[in-house]
């Protein structure tokens, strides 16, 4: 009798120590861009405090795609750097942000979101179960491949360009963050 209480007693001590330490992880505020991204506020919240991600957020607005990104979600964004941004040709991102341009910005800034919150845990399983490849479909409606390169996650668009996670896992009240090195460029 005596040994079955004890078991029963670690179990629920360590039912409780696995919820602290989830909950913990889920509520982490990570540094992005010097900034601290609050779990507690949405993708477009944190995202204008970052000082490395101001090109993005002049293009969400561009887009006008602040409403959808504040939204409940849940969504997974690949956040690119304003270092990604500065990858492109000279030019491209003066460009896409004309009103002219809109569909062009759109298409291209909802390629870097799938519909759902995936960690990077949640990549990697996928990975594993794909045999070293994930495919995800992107809020656009085209395909990411995901993958890993040593420890690193990374995503390879559709013309066959390739971008590193340098920072995963920034939780949002609505989703995922996951800070990219290059610019993903739909067909």
């Amino acid at each position: 009798m005596k040994k079955s209480l004890f078991s029963l007693a670690f179990v629920a001590l360590f039912s409780v120590a696995a919820t602290t330490t989830v909950s913990a992880q889920a509520t982490k505020t990570v540094m992005v861009g010097g900034a601290p991204m609050y779990p507690t506020k949405n993708i477009v919240e944190n995202a204008v405090n970052s000082k490395d991600h101001t090109t993005l957020v002049a293009a969400v607005k561009a887009a006008g795609l602040v409403e959808t990104l504040q939204s409940a979600g849940p969504f997974t964004v690949f956040a690119p750097t304003n270092e990604a941004f500065n990858k492109l040709p000279a030019g491209t991102v003066e460009t896409l942000v004309k009103p002219e341009n809109k569909a062009t910005l759109t298409k291209i800034l909802t390629y870097h979101v799938v519909a759902g919150r995936m960690t990077s845990a949640d990549l990697m399983k996928a990975i594993k179960a794909g045999g070293g490849k994930a495919t995800l479909k992107t809020v656009s409606g085209g395909t990411l491949t995901a993958m890993m390169k040593g420890k690193a996650l990374e995503l390879k668009d559709e013309k066959g360009g390739v971008s590193t996670v340098t920072i995963a896992d920034v939780i949002q009240s609505n989703g995922v963050i996951h800070v990219v090195n290059t610019v993903l460029m739909p067909q």
